[in-house]
């Protein structure tokens, strides 16, 4: 062997195994982020006995779904390097509009409801879709704008005035509190909308097709990818979960009002970077994302329980989500840089 290559070996031995642990971290950070939320859990009992009693679990987890139903259709968008910010007022006009139709009409079915609430929002989605797809408008800029029409529209449609329960039949509020087989219906819808994005994007060729688009945009559409059918899908589809969880959340709160989860979307954003979503795209798991949500709801439950002063608990939740973020980055920079090393040598 030459002398050279002998020098060569501790170095090239030294970054395969930098490469291995880094993307070792890489690959199983969502068993970091349970271990964390486990421990969180744990230190949290411990200030306060009565936070993993039955009820308060139970309140944590119907609460947490809507978010996770909503971070799922959030990942999607942000693998294919979008974003969008008129979610929160999908879910306001979604919910206003079913509000204001199970009131005038009681007796309508609970899965007409729901179907109607997720085509509201679907063509919401649909709209945000065509203007980033066809006209190619930055999908900040244009889910920005339509945020704002959404809201305008939720205002006006509402005349200012907001739909209370005494308005509701039963039968729409049973939706988000009664139960399947002993399980809160939110749960098990969540559970569904799990199953049917996992299936999506990991056994069929449309999930294959939009982490490519996320990943090289330049290369899927010399691989014959449409880029612009797979931007509509996955702006249609969020904008669908969004009408659902108007659907859910007028339903659990029994309210419908203009200002119907204003500013919530920056929360769904959250979660999905807790769960290792790549904002830069190409890259993100549902049990990172559904994690994620499970780590926010903790803290939104655990702070208040803890006398956290309401002016902190912002900036706690921000810290951790800033910290995520860091540590997030700078172990997909470091992968990436060592694999590059590692195909030079």
């Amino acid at each position: 062997m030459p002398e050279s290559a002998i020098e060569n070996t501790p170095q090239v031995e030294t970054k395969e195994v930098k490469v291995s642990k880094l993307a070792g971290i890489y690959k199983f950070r969502e068993l970091g982020l349970l271990g964390f939320i486990i421990i969180l859990s744990i230190l949290i009992q411990l200030r306060n006995p009565s936070f993993l009693s039955i009820e308060n679990i139970n309140d944590m987890v119907t609460n947490t779904a809507i978010l996770s139903i909503l971070a799922l259709g959030m990942m999607l968008i942000l693998i294919t390097r979008g974003i969008d910010l008129s979610i929160g007022s999908t879910i306001a006009i979604s919910g206003m509009l079913v509000a204001q139709t199970v009131s005038t009409y009681q007796h309508l079915n609970p899965f007409v409801v729901i179907l109607l609430g997720t085509v509201i929002g679907m063509v919401c989605g649909a709209v945000n879709g065509f203007l980033i797809s066809k006209w190619g408008l930055l999908p900040i800029i244009a889910t920005l704008a339509m945020m704002n029409i959404f809201r305008g529209i939720t205002y006006k449609i509402s005349g200012g005035e907001w739909i209370s329960s005494y308005q509701m039949p039963e039968g729409f509020v049973s939706i988000a509190t009664g139960k399947t087989l002993g399980i809160n219906n939110l749960i098990v819808i969540a559970i569904i909308i799990y199953l049917l994005i996992y299936y999506m994007i990991n056994h069929t060729r449309t999930g294959r097709q939009i982490y490519a688009v996320g990943s090289n945009p330049d290369s899927a559409k010399v691989s014959g990818i449409k880029e612009g059918r797979i931007l509509m899908l996955v702006y249609t589809v969020m904008g669908g979960l969004a009408g659902l969880s108007g659907v859910l959340w007028v339903s659990k709160f029994a309210s419908a009002q203009g200002d119907t989860a204003s500013g919530y979307e920056l929360t769904v954003i959250a979660a999905c970077i807790l769960g290792g979503v790549s904002i830069a795209g190409g890259s993100g798991k549902i049990a990172g994302v559904i994690l994620g949500s499970v780590l926010i709801g903790i803290l939104n439950n655990a702070l208040p329980l803890l006398n956290v002063s309401p002016f902190w608990q912002t900036g706690i939740q921000g810290s951790i989500i800033l910290v995520a973020v860091i540590v997030n980055t700078l172990v997909k920079r470091g992968v990436d840089r060592n694999n590059l090393m590692r195909r030079k040598i």
